[in-house]
């Protein structure tokens, strides 16, 4: 199996790319160097969280962490797209509708997918351990 093959990484790709091209033909020229540029390198950068995330899974800490990074880079790409919106850069309200419901979704799966893997590690090992640090690690 693949990256390519995860639902969250193929979602991830879509948007990555939808923005990429709504920022270049959709906002006004200065924009597109400002949130424009910000957009795009965090909606890229939930994908390649999951990709690195995915060539680390062995590390199931690591693996988490980057999907963490993921979630987190999906969530920025949301608030740069509300405020091309807000801000009126962004003015077609039907576009912003449709792609905003895709990040939230992508924002869900991410979550719905790291929950998987916690419930995976806890169903095979029963518990999880504390260490001298007092963080929680997964055994």
């Amino acid at each position: 199996m693949s990256y390519k093959n995860l639902e969250i990484w193929q979602l991830a790709r879509e948007l990555s790319i939808l923005i990429h091209k709504i920022t270049l033909t959709e906002l006004p020229k200065f924009e597109m160097y400002e949130e424009g540029s910000q957009i795009r390198r965090s909606s890229k950068s939930v994908r390649s969280n999951i990709v690195e995330g995915y060539g680390r899974r062995i590390y199931v800490n690591d693996y988490i962490k980057h999907l963490y990074y993921a979630q987190a880079s999906n969530d920025e790409t949301i608030d740069h797209f509300e405020t091309l919106y807000e801000t009126g850069s962004l003015r077609d309200k039907k576009m912003y509708l449709d792609l905003h419901e895709k990040l939230n979704t992508l924002g869900k799966k991410i979550n719905k997918f790291i929950q998987a893997i916690d419930s995976s590690i806890l169903s095979k090992h029963g518990k999880l351990k504390t260490d001298n640090q007092k963080q929680v690690t997964r055994i």
